[in-house]
């Protein structure tokens, strides 16, 4: 398995980055379809959208460091590529969500209508970002038989191939359950009204799915003998359930 698509002036350009900007631009391209769902101002997302994916991509990886600050601590100038994989999609959410609030705010746009008409996007860029793992060869799971890898197409068996032993894909589980979660965001936003809706239930829609994936995968990143991302999933889905029905289904009190 290649990671290089091609090269241009003796720099290799990689799949993994090819396929995370093309999932940027489409995803920019589906939430201005969306805006019309919750009444947004395109150009007034766009401001958000300019602050919030560098800041995102950032806080994805400064939180991969941190959690691999022992691969790094001799070698600082390595923090800084993020060519060849090490960006953590929890902190990009994180860094990015609390970007795009600030933005927000500051310019007295409704935050919650901005994340709904985000979500759907976020999903489906996700969803692309793990074939660049696919390329690199990473964010796979343990090793597994020959029977059962061949239940895959022969492509993913080839690059499931790492150093003589084959893999399990997980990526391609938390890529396929991804998609299918950007299909239901995309009718639910549709059919509910209500601004915030759309946002918690893709944290908790994909908080669910990386809880067991990330249960398979054998490079997470550790916080004291626990899964940071499992933990993180947990809050996740805490947060989705309680968000979902206090903005759906909680009575407002009459004066």
């Amino acid at each position: 398995m290649n990671p290089v698509a091609f090269t241009v002036f003796g720099l290799d350009i990689r799949w993994y980055g090819i396929l995370i900007s093309i999932g940027m631009v489409l995803g920019i391209l589906i939430a201005e379809y969306n805006c019309k769902y919750r009444n947004v101002n395109f150009d007034f997302l766009t401001d958000v959208i300019i602050v919030a994916i560098p800041i995102g991509i950032i806080g994805a990886r400064l939180y991969y460091v941190i959690f691999q600050f022992n691969e790094y601590k001799g070698n600082l100038i390595d923090m800084f590529n993020i060519r060849q994989g090490g960006l953590a999609i929890h902190g990009g959410i994180i860094f990015g969500v609390l970007a795009g609030y600030l933005m927000a705010r500051r310019k007295k746009l409704n935050f919650l209508a901005l994340a709904d008409v985000a979500a759907p996007s976020i999903i489906f860029a996700q969803a692309m970002g793990r074939w660049g793992n696919f390329f690199n060869q990473e964010a796979h799971g343990g090793e597994v038989s020959k029977a059962f890898i061949s239940h895959f197409p022969s492509f993913i068996q080839n690059g499931m191939l790492i150093d003589g032993s084959y893999y399990n894909p997980t990526f391609l589980y938390e890529s396929s359950w991804n998609l299918l979660v950007f299909i239901f965001l995309m009718f639910m936003i549709r059919k509910n009204k209500k601004d915030g809706t759309i946002f918690f239930l893709y944290v908790g829609l994909y908080s669910l799915a990386r809880f067991f994936i990330e249960g398979m995968r054998t490079d997470s990143l550790m916080f004291f003998g626990l899964r940071a991302a499992q933990m993180v999933s947990i809050l996740g889905m805490i947060l989705s359930i309680v968000a979902v029905y206090f903005i759906n289904y909680r009575k407002v009190k009459k004066e």
